[in-house]
Order: C-alpha cells, then sequence, then structure tokens
C-alpha cells in the first residue's frame, strides 16, 4: 500500500472518529469467515461500520481526536466498531455476539473522550434502547399531568360525597 493511500484512510479513519458516538476495538482473532461475516451483518443492521484496520493507521488516524486516549489499546488483530447515533447498539451486538462466540474479544471503547473497559461496554449493553427509554420518560412525563387532574378531580367529587351523606342524614333525622 502506498504511503498516498495509508494517508487518506487514516484521514477518513479521523474524519468518522470525530463524527462518532461511540468507537468499541475488539479483538477477532481466531474467527473465520463465516463468522466474520454474521457479524458484519449484524453490525450493518443496527447502522454500525465495522472495520478491520492496522494498528499503525488506527493510531495516527486517532491522534487529536476524542479516540486518542484508546491508542495504546491497538495492538493485535484490531477492528474499530463505530456508531454515530446510537451509543448503545454497538455494544449490544459485540457483547451479545461475544457471548456466542468465544474467539471476539471485546478490548476496550471510547465514548465522548471517555475510556470504556469491558466491564462498562457491558453494562452499556444492559441499557434499555434509544426508543424504549424514550417512551419510558414520555411515560413519566405524561404520568405528572394525568395524576394532578386526577387530584383536582378528587376536590369537588369529595364535596359532592359530603353534601349527599348530610342530605341523607338530614332526611333520616
Amino acid at each position: 500500500m502506498q504511503l498516498a493511500q495509508k494517508q487518506q484512510i487514516a484521514e477518513d479513519l479521523r474524519d468518522r472518529f470525530t463524527k462518532s458516538a461511540i468507537v468499541v476495538v475488539a479483538d477477532y482473532k481466531g474467527l473465520d469467515v463465516g463468522a466474520m461475516n454474521s457479524l458484519r451483518r449484524k453490525l450493518w443492521e443496527e447502522n454500525i461500520e465495522f472495520q478491520v484496520v492496522k494498528n499503525t493507521l488506527l493510531t495516527r488516524a486517532a491522534k487529536d481526536t476524542g479516540v486518542e486516549v484508546i491508542s495504546d489499546f491497538f495492538k493485535g488483530p484490531s477492528a474499530v466498531a463505530l456508531s454515530y447515533d446510537d451509543p448503545v447498539a454497538p455494544a449490544k451486538v459485540l457483547t451479545q455476539f461475544a457471548r456466542e462466540n468465544e474467539h471476539l474479544e471485546i478490548k476496550v471503547g471510547v465514548m465522548n473522550g471517555k475510556l470504556l473497559d469491558t466491564m462498562q461496554i457491558m453494562a452499556l449493553a444492559k441499557l434499555p434502547s434509544h426508543e424504549v427509554l424514550l417512551s419510558q420518560f414520555l411515560a413519566a412525563l405524561n404520568a405528572v399531568p394525568t395524576s394532578f387532574v386526577r387530584t383536582m378531580a378528587e376536590i369537588p367529587r369529595q364535596l359532592l360525597n359530603v353534601l349527599t351523606a348530610l342530605q341523607d342524614q338530614k332526611e333520616a333525622a
């Protein structure tokens, strides 16, 4: 590969690093072609880019970006998974695939310039999806006005019950 090609790949990768919400580095050593294609397909379905890149190019591309904090982990076979909108999706897909296939090892990740170790990535994978979190948030927002309206409607209802009880008491007397 020529130097100009390497510089172009590193520059392209640097642009993608700066735009990404999360970058996860995995060791794919031992995966056969079928398993690798299966992993790529699952990641592609979730809008996640997955690329095998030389460590020197990764280090060069990560320089002066938020991904630079993980450049020490670019050793051995490295593949990067990048997501631009949903930071939970790569963690979910990669941890699920790693459970099914012992050859895939999640090394490290970075989100918003913060280093994520394997345990943090697994914890991130346990979070509900973006849509579920939004629906839970909207349900919580909807519960507050609904409770307020019920409380406000209860006041006249209780007053009516008191007046009815007084009327029944007077009629009985």
